[in-house]
């Protein structure tokens, strides 16, 4: 009997420490409604992320989500294409419903002293001075109305590796490329017109 209780208390104590936590995704209106999510397993945390995109020094889009994540998620980092800069902040906890506030705003940032060349209209001869954290270059392929474009430009570390890698694919919708290096991003033509990479956004609510 002991020995049963034993095995049961083993295999329902990774359930017993789950946390919970608060849950907010926003639909197609940009707001969301708090609900309550049991984690599926310890090393999830609690996280609020806030995902802003910008474009000539105006706000295009604020997107506030909260939910369970791992470690690795909670990231934070950015990537600048000139035309539209797109931030991405978190901010994660680990005791229960601590994720109650939104995750903090961007704060202003000063150049990286990291060169990149960018896309302008039909060349992708633009240089492009980093801001921030933004120490890699890029080289991005969207699709958009089934027609692919290249666009280029900074990032930060944390949006060329796996940590947020996942919420800014969101924002690009295609393949995408990083080298560190002044202008590793070698410059070319791209087929068609300015991109301005925010359409995709609505895409945004869909991460977790």
């Amino acid at each position: 009997m002991h020995l049963l209780t034993l095995i049961f208390g083993i295999v329902l104590l990774p359930k017993a420490y789950t946390l919970k936590c608060h849950e907010c995704v926003p639909r197609t209106s940009g707001t969301c409604t708090d609900t309550t999510k049991e984690c599926p397993s310890r090393i999830h945390q609690c996280r609020a992320v806030r995902i802003t995109s910008y474009a000539g020094g105006s706000k295009l889009a604020d997107v506030n989500m909260k939910t369970c994540a791992l470690d690795k998620q909670c990231a934070e980092g950015s990537v600048n294409f000139g035309i539209s800069r797109t931030v991405i902040t978190s901010k994660c906890c680990t005791s229960e419903l601590c994720n109650t506030e939104h995750a903090p705003e961007p704060i202003k940032s000063n150049p990286s002293g990291n060169k990149c060349y960018s896309c302008d209209g039909q060349k992708c001869t633009s240089i492009l001075k980093c801001e921030g954290g933004e120490d890699h270059c890029i080289s991005a392929t969207v699709n958009i109305g089934g027609e692919k474009t290249t666009v280029k430009g900074c990032a930060s570390e944390s949006i060329c590796s796996n940590k947020v890698n996942a919420q800014i694919k969101g924002v690009i919708a295609g393949e995408m490329t990083c080298c560190q290096g002044d202008l590793c991003n070698s410059a070319s033509s791209t087929s068609t017109g300015l991109l301005l990479l925010v359409a995709p956004l609505g895409s945004l609510v869909m991460f977790s």
